[in-house]
């Protein structure tokens, strides 16, 4: 079992920055991770994932997030910039074992979620 852990979710306004970081229990360079949110009557959607193969993002976020992870340390990150309103949702970090994926249901281990509020 894989604990998850999320941290720098906040209140921004529309055009600012924040950071979010996930520490697992596990050694992250076995895993694939990724972030995924949800907004209030929402689906959750995917946001990020990366992998040792590399990184996906989401069409809505590419050119504005990046995802990054130190496996020494057993985090993984999301800079989030130029954060816009519609980028309001709880902010989740997920693990699985093998392959990079997209889909929330290839995911077997979930942090708690934080909350990102973006003003306009």
């Amino acid at each position: 079992q894989v604990q998850l852990v999320e941290s720098g979710g906040g209140l921004v306004q529309a055009g600012g920055s924040l950071r979010l970081s996930c520490t697992a229990s596990e050694r992250t360079f076995v895993l694939a991770m990724g972030w995924f949110r949800q907004a209030p009557g929402k689906e959750r959607e995917f946001v990020a994932a990366i992998s040792w193969i590399g990184t996906n993002y989401a069409d809505s976020v590419k050119g504005r997030f990046t995802i990054s992870r130190d496996n020494a340390k057993n985090t993984m990150a999301l800079q989030m910039n130029s954060l816009k309103p519609e980028d309001t949702a709880v902010y989740y970090c997920a693990a699985k074992r093998g392959a990079l994926g997209t889909s929330s249901r290839e995911y077997d281990y979930w942090g708690q979620g934080t909350q990102v509020t973006v003003s306009s």
